[in-house]
C-alpha cells in the first residue's frame, strides 16, 4: 500500500472509529471537499466540524475500499459505504472519490460521487422501458 492509498484508508478509519486520527496531517489548509449530494466544506477547520458534528448524529458502519486508481497528483477510490443515524435511518450506496494531491502529499480536493445500490433493468419486460415510481437518490 503506498503513501496515498494509507491516507486514504486512515482518512475512513477515522469515520468507522469516530475519532479524530489525524485531519490537520492528511488535508491542506484550504482543502476544498463535496460531497456526493453537494455539501461543500471549504477549509480544514470546516471539514474537522464537519466530521466532529455529523459523529454525534450517526456512524459509519461499513466503509469498504474496492481500488484505487492514481495518475499523477490524482487518485481515485472506489468504495460501498453504510451508516446508521441516531434517528434509525440506514444509508448504503457505491462511490467513488476524486483527490487531488498537494507536493506534500496531503488532501487539496476530494470529490465524492455515489451510485444507488437498488439497480434494475427498465427493458427487462420489453422494449419500452418501465421505471420505478420512485423518489430517485441524486448522489
Amino acid at each position: 500500500m503506498n503513501q496515498r492509498e494509507r491516507i486514504i484508508r486512515l482518512w475512513f478509519d477515522m469515520w468507522l472509529q469516530q475519532k479524530d486520527l489525524g485531519i490537520d496531517d492528511i488535508f491542506a489548509e484550504d482543502v476544498i471537499y463535496i460531497e456526493s449530494w453537494s455539501p461543500k466544506y471549504e477549509n480544514r477547520i470546516t471539514v474537522k466540524h464537519w466530521f466532529e458534528e455529523w459523529n454525534t448524529r450517526g456512524k459509519v458502519l461499513v466503509w469498504d475500499i474496492k481500488q484505487y486508481f492514481h495518475k499523477e497528483s490524482q487518485t481515485i477510490v472506489e468504495w460501498y459505504f453504510k451508516n446508521e443515524m441516531n434517528d434509525g435511518s440506514i444509508e448504503e450506496f457505491d462511490g467513488m472519490s476524486l483527490i487531488e494531491w498537494t507536493s506534500e502529499n496531503k488532501i487539496k480536493l476530494l470529490k465524492e460521487f455515489g451510485c444507488n445500490l437498488n439497480n434494475y433493468n427498465p427493458y427487462q419486460h420489453g422494449d419500452v422501458p418501465q421505471f420505478r415510481k420512485e423518489q430517485a437518490n441524486w448522489f
